[in-house]
């Protein structure tokens, strides 16, 4: 990355990264449910990348929106 761009340029890139990290997200997530039954250690593989993808994406939406209200996940409740 040796190119220099503007703020504006770097915001869409992240935004672009965001949105993709989801879609790859959702993706797994749908893998994951669809091998459940099949393939445990597949469905597990998949869950984990989809951890991964939402990780990416949680950073990713602090980056654009600092101090925003945390995002709820499915299956997971939040413990203060």
């Amino acid at each position: 990355m040796t190119d220099v761009v503007d703020a504006d340029e770097l915001l869409r890139r992240i935004r672009r990264g965001r949105e993709r990290a989801a879609e790859e997200e959702r993706a797994c997530r749908e893998r994951a449910q669809s091998l459940t039954a099949t393939d445990p250690d597949g469905a597990r593989e998949a869950a984990v990348r989809a951890w991964a993808f939402e990780a990416v994406a949680r950073v990713l939406t602090e980056i654009v929106s600092p101090g925003g209200s945390p995002i709820a996940t499915e299956g997971v409740k939040r413990v203060t």
